[in-house]
């Protein structure tokens, strides 16, 4: 974790900060648990959790995280063992997350769509002995083989039922009885009401805010390599502070949070969840993201804020039948995930009347550095400017050091309370990461003169093309100006002759046709030659999605490395 002492204010984005926020803002250290306890205090009635039409209050939830607590140190959890949580949206998370944080033991998020290998890499790397998740049959049949062959022993088991309304939860073992699993009775099982059957008098663990782990968030990081991000309570408790800063007007106890990003994924644990109950707000949670859904539950429970990514927002703007929801309770709505087109975000806030900026972040961050003000300036394709307290700076491709002159480009770099301490057991990656004291992020970009931070590209995803670096989301934003695309994603691939060469895979509007010289012809004034796509495909049905919907080109690359192999494979069966 890197302090950032007041004295280091940068002039650039003090000019034209946010007059309602200090960036000098002293944020103490304290135990990310701090959060509940005090919104327990003061809205004990209000509402926490809204999950299929069945609220849980703060106090209901308090309660809950206490008993889950004692039943958690009953089944041998101390400080630092790692428990992970392999659960969609819904209660449970919210309880067994913040009740394992007061046992002192370190969350590990799993994704409920992993595939085996992910879940077997993750759980031998973290070392967790116990994860939690639904009795549903999908889940349960994904773990239950990993008993025993992995560093997993037992299988926290909630059960769906006991988080729906009656009389759903009358109703849901008998008429989805297909759907619920069959656990076995034995040790390698906890059940949720033996965890909860207790006082709730369990004993208080102390924690260093700034030391102790809270969370191993797994990523890619900056190598594609799957690391687990050891966040501190510190780190995540300064993060959440900083997020609320920055949503100017909530009102504490009041706002309603719409909860569709999974909270196993850092944006949606820190801006949604923890966010929500920082600010005693009430999260309406829904398990996935159904765009039908999401209109209808705009429309009935009048959620005012409502963090997503691009895809979900262009979904919305795009919906036919939008003018039969009423979509203005939604006041303030930050995108992450991935780049924010303009075009986007014009039309989301026209059909909405919400204010929506971009903000940017990693997992490595907790996850949020900058982001553009709410009530303030926005400039068109960047990211904002530095949250309260931290620090950003370009700093050379060369030499990984030199801070480089404004306009000029170069890894963006982090420093603030919100970086993490390192990678779990990789002493080297993080060291590299973290080298000189500021978080490389593995971005290209460049920082204007009122200090806002414009990304021009992964450094990964260069393509080198003739000896000229081209980056995909010039290209990208390019491509997005013509009215017919809908989705558009641009990777490079091999070419003898040049390196690489630039590929363009495109979808356009319903009803909308273009062909690819179409399209080289109105890109003809936006692109250098260099730049200019050499190959184009058009896809009917829309662009792979990574689970929380960005655009994937890791999954378009992957398609093309295996159409190369196939003659490969052809040639080698003959």
């Amino acid at each position: 974790m890197t302090d950032v002492a007041a004295s280091d204010r940068p002039p650039a984005w003090a000019r034209l900060y946010p007059p309602a926020i200090s960036w000098d803002r002293p944020i103490e250290p304290r135990p990310l648990y701090a959060i509940l306890d005090d919104a327990v205090a003061q809205f004990a009635g209000r509402p926490c959790a809204t999950f299929m039409d069945k609220t849980f209050t703060y106090g209901q939830i308090g309660d809950l995280v206490a008993r889950a607590a004692k039943g958690f140190q009953a089944a041998g959890v101390i400080k630092g063992s790692r428990v992970g949580l392999f659960l969609p949206n819904c209660p449970y998370f919210v309880i067994c997350y913040f009740a394992l944080l007061k046992c002192g033991a370190v969350v590990v998020n799993f994704n409920p769509l992993y595939a085996e290998r992910e879940l077997i890499t993750n759980i031998d790397d973290s070392g967790v002995e116990l994860m939690v998740t639904l009795d549903l049959a999908q889940l349960h049949a994904k773990l239950a083989p990993l008993l025993g062959r992995t560093a997993l022993k037992r299988i926290l088991v909630c059960p769906m039922a006991g988080i729906l309304p009656f009389p759903k939860n009358l109703l849901f073992p008998i008429v989805k009885r297909r759907e619920v699993a069959k656990v076995p009775r034995d040790g390698r099982y906890l059940r949720w009401a033996e965890l909860v059957g207790n006082d709730g008098r369990f004993a208080p663990v102390p924690i260093a805010p700034v030391d102790d782990l809270a969370v191993l968030q797994y990523t890619g990081g900056t190598t594609g390599t799957p690391k687990g991000a050891m966040l501190t309570h510190a780190n995540l408790y300064a993060n959440t502070v900083q997020a609320g800063c920055w949503f100017e007007g909530m009102v504490p106890g009041q706002d309603r949070m719409l909860g569709v990003l999974p909270f196993f994924h850092v944006f949606a644990m820190t801006v949604v969840m923890n966010l929500s109950i920082w600010a005693g707000a009430e999260i309406i949670m829904l398990p996935r993201f159904e765009l039908d859904t999401v209109m209808k539950t705009i429309d009935e429970k009048k959620p005012t804020l409502f963090p997503a990514v691009p895809t979900i927002y262009t979904a919305i703007a795009n919906y036919p039948d939008r003018a039969k929801y009423d979509l203005s309770s939604l006041k303030r709505c930050i995108s992450g995930g991935a780049p924010l087109p303009l075009e986007v975000k014009n039309a989301f806030e026209a059909a909405t009347g919400c204010k929506l900026v971009e903000g940017y972040g990693l997992s490595e961050s907790s996850p949020i550095a900058t982001c553009n003000p709410l009530y303030g300036i926005n400039k068109a394709g960047s990211i904002g400017i530095p949250l309260p307290q931290t620090m950003i700076e370009i700093v050379s491709l060369d030499d990984r050091t030199t801070v480089m002159p404004t306009g000029e480009r170069g890894e963006v770099c982090i420093s603030g309370p919100q970086v993490m301490k390192g990678y779990w057991h990789r002493p080297e990656e993080s060291a590299d990461a973290l080298f000189g004291g500021r978080l490389h992020t593995g971005d290209v970009g460049y920082m204007d003169e009122d200090g806002y931070t414009f990304i021009v590209d992964r450094i990964k995803d260069m393509i080198l093309c003739s000896g000229f670096n081209v980056y995909p989301r010039n290209v990208e934003e390019a491509i997005y100006l013509h009215p017919a695309v809908e989705e558009c994603v641009v990777a490079g691939l091999p070419d003898a002759y040049r390196g690489q060469t630039v590929k363009a895979y495109v979808r356009l509007r319903a009803g909308q046709a273009l062909t690819a010289e179409g399209l080289v012809a109105f890109l003809h004034d936006k692109l250098s030659p260099i730049e200019m796509p050499k190959l184009i495909e058009f896809r009917d049905k829309p662009l792979p999605k990574t689970l929380i919907g960005k655009l994937s080109r890791k999954a378009l690359l992957e398609e093309e490395a295996a159409k190369a192999a196939q003659p490969e494979v052809a040639r080698a069966a003959t």
